[in-house]
């Protein structure tokens, strides 16, 4: 990957229909916010995406970040793993234990 493109990352984590307004809410005013705060300064944008299910709730989280290194600074060199706080573990159903990477190469606005 180039480090001077624009990288997407995505993940899943499921948890239960109970639970999903608590990670929600854990994610827009903790886990975010507190990743801003430690200094990532290349992640642009996230996106959360939420998709319910008979007996659970999955979440479809899309960060966009500057730069491969950005993506370091945020999951440090094996960055292809997951990062969940221990607060959003316990709240997890299960999750994945990677994140995938992309090069963004076109965002059209319509």
């Amino acid at each position: 990957m180039n480090n001077t493109s624009k990288i997407i990352r995505t993940w899943k984590g499921w948890t239960t229909k109970k639970n999903a307004p608590i990670y929600e809410n854990m994610l827009v005013n903790e886990v975010f916010p507190e990743v801003k705060r430690k200094g990532v300064d290349g992640l642009e944008k996230v996106s959360i995406s939420t998709k319910h299910q008979k007996n659970e709730v999955e979440f479809f989280l899309v960060l966009q970040f500057e730069c491969l290194d950005s993506v370091k600074k945020f999951a440090g060199e094996s960055y292809e793993t997951a990062y969940i706080p221990e607060n959003a573990k316990r709240v997890l159903l299960r999750y994945e234990t990677t994140a995938q990477h992309y090069t963004l190469r076109e965002e059209l606005i319509l």
